[in-house]
C-alpha cells in the first residue's frame, strides 16, 4: 500500500466513523465554524482541566475531508494543553499550506492531511476545525467564517 492510499484510507475511516462526535452540554468553550463557500458547518466542544483539554467533541455537517479533519483533530489534541495545541495547529497549518513541509511522522494520522494541499479549494475544509478550536480556547464562546 503506498502513502497516497494510506492516507486516503485514513481519511475515509474518520469520515465514515468520527471519532469524538456529538455535543458536551456541559463544555467550558464552545465554538461555532461556517465555510461559506462549501457549506460546512461545525461546533466544537471542549472541557478544560486548567490549561490542559480535558474532553472535546464536535457536531455539524460537512465535506469527508471536512469531518475527517475534525475527528482526527479532537484524538490529536485531547489531554494536551494549550500551548501543545498551538504548536500542533502551527504543524498541520504548515502541512496543508506549504507544500515544501513534509509529513513529519510525530504527527501520526494527522499526516494524512497532506493530501489536502493538493486541492488549495480543500485546504478550508481541512483547517476549519483547527480554527474553530482556536477560537473556542481563546474566546470561550465563538463564531468564525472562513470565508
Amino acid at each position: 500500500m503506498d502513502l497516497k492510499e494510506l492516507y486516503r484510507d485514513v481519511i475515509l475511516d474518520h469520515n465514515r466513523h468520527p471519532r469524538n462526535f456529538g455535543r458536551i452540554e456541559a463544555a467550558d468553550s464552545r465554538a461555532d465554524g461556517h465555510n461559506p463557500l462549501c457549506g460546512d458547518r461545525l461546533s466544537v466542544f471542549v472541557v478544560l482541566d486548567g490549561e490542559r483539554v480535558a474532553d472535546i467533541r464536535f457536531e455539524g455537517r460537512g465535506c469527508a475531508i471536512s469531518t475527517a479533519s475534525a475527528s482526527l483533530m479532537t484524538e490529536a489534541v485531547k489531554g494536551k494543553d494549550r500551548t501543545a495545541i498551538r504548536e500542533l495547529f502551527d504543524k498541520v497549518h504548515a502541512l496543508l499550506t506549504r507544500p515544501e513541509t513534509a509529513a513529519d511522522g510525530a504527527l501520526g494520522k494527522l499526516a494524512a492531511l497532506s493530501g489536502v494541499r493538493e486541492f488549495p479549494v480543500r485546504v478550508k475544509c481541512a483547517s476549519l476545525c483547527w480554527h474553530t478550536l482556536n477560537a473556542a480556547l481563546e474566546h470561550g464562546a465563538a463564531t468564525i467564517s472562513t470565508e
